[in-house]
């Protein structure tokens, strides 16, 4: 097939769309922490960035995205980008193309993740946890939903990531915090936000990027993308109004709650995003959104530190948009329907692949940090996180 160039124009774009989001993270979450963890915070971001980037050339895209074997895994016949000529086309784009779009992908979701052991990691375990993590984790999930795996095989929908990215690092990050311990203090001092602009900040490119994540997702720039584009739009909106809502009703409607909704909202759309229409967006907005304040309402009075509520909002924001597009799907957008055009089963797939998707993500994410827990140990000593990782793992400090 022909290079479509408009196709190809817009991918490009997105794909930049999508590695913008990475540092986008490390600013939303470095806003978040205590002023002595703020550098530590963006670097987890920027180290997922740089450590994706390899894992995906080496190993990661052939995993995901090599011939199917037994609808679990990718061969190794793309190993090092081994069999990928300049000239390669993947749908209407360059091959090359479609290898970076994919990874940027895998290196956000490796920075999202980073919620649920900020402020007490070891860089050096986070490196050799990253790279196993992004090859025994990500990599399969991806080839399940996108690279010919048993999930695509049953029919299970997701146009963007919602298992992929959002349920895998949401609960990822779940049980990094278990497996890590709480941090120092948790519930008995106060570990207040030290900056909320530069975390509204950090929304603000999460929320301009997430554009090309999802409409970049059609891989064309067609009626679909568009589709797409809008569904995000309303989501997006309809989250973050309702997040301050449910906190005006036991308060104020706080910033960095309407920015928590949008993310919601955004989460929640993500698998749906080529699949529904504005009004099943605006339903998905609402009850992603739901789902997330009571997720990380039950995640404070259990005392779980997942430090940045990435298991909240993208595990259950995911696990939720997920289940959702099995509702509202309509053959007109993607050619799929959903239990409102009378299609059962295809809820019933959706439930599945986001229980397996979910319990593949935590099981395998808790065994291996509690494997690189005992050989090397993942957590700084307590000395360190007293003084904070700015200056004890970076030798830097923000005056």
């Amino acid at each position: 097939m022909d290079i479509d160039t408009g196709a190809t124009a817009w991918v490009l774009i997105s794909a930049a769309l999508v590695l913008l989001m990475v540092p986008a993270v490390g600013l939303f979450y470095g806003g978040m922490v205590r002023k002595k963890n703020v550098i530590a915070t963006m670097m987890l971001s920027l180290t997922a960035l740089a450590l994706g980037v390899i894992q995906w050339i080496i190993i990661g895209y052939s995993l995901a995205f090599g011939s199917d074997i037994g609808g679990l895994i990718g061969s190794l016949e793309f190993l090092g980008l081994n069999n990928v000529s300049i000239d390669g086309v993947s749908g209407e784009i360059p091959e090359m193309l479609f290898i970076c779009f994919q990874m940027m992908f895998a290196c956000l979701t490796l920075a999202i993740l980073s919620s649920g052991v900020v402020g007490r990691i070891k860089m050096s375990a986070f490196l050799i946890f990253g790279a196993i993590w992004l090859t025994v984790v990500y990599a399969p999930l991806a080839h399940w939903a996108w690279g010919g795996g048993w999930a695509g095989q049953l029919g299970a929908l997701d146009f963007a990531g919602g298992t992929v990215v959002h349920i895998s690092s949401g609960f990822a990050a779940l049980a990094l915090a278990i497996v890590i311990g709480k941090r120092l203090g948790y519930g008995n001092q106060a570990m207040n936000p030290h900056n909320i602009p530069l975390t509204l900040i950090g929304g603000i490119f999460l929320i301009l990027g997430w554009f090309g994540f999802n409409a970049g997702s059609a891989l064309a720039a067609d009626n679909l993308a568009a589709s797409a584009f809008l569904v995000t739009a309303v989501a997006c909106a309809a989250g973050a109004l309702t997040w301050m809502a449910l906190s005006w009703k036991g308060g104020k409607p706080s910033s960095l709650g309407f920015i928590s909704g949008a993310i919601a909202g955004l989460v929640g759309i993500t698998p749906a995003a080529g699949f529904v229409n504005v009004g099943g967006a605006l339903a998905i907005g609402i009850i992603t959104a739901v789902v997330c304040y009571a997720a990380l309402t039950w995640r404070i009075k259990k005392q779980l530190d997942d430090s940045l509520d990435a298991w909240a909002i993208h595990g259950m924001g995911g696990f939720a948009g997920a289940i959702l597009t099995g509702v509202f799907a309509v053959a007109a957008i993607g050619g799929a329907s959903g239990l409102i055009e009378g299609n059962a089963m295809q809820f019933g797939i959706q439930i599945l692949d986001a229980c397996v998707a979910a319990a593949y993500a935590f099981g395998v994410t808790f065994a291996l940090a509690w494997i690189i827990n005992k050989v090397i140990g993942m957590r700084v000593s307590d000395d360190e996180e007293y003084v904070g990782l700015d200056i004890a793992q970076h030798g830097e400090v923000v005056n």
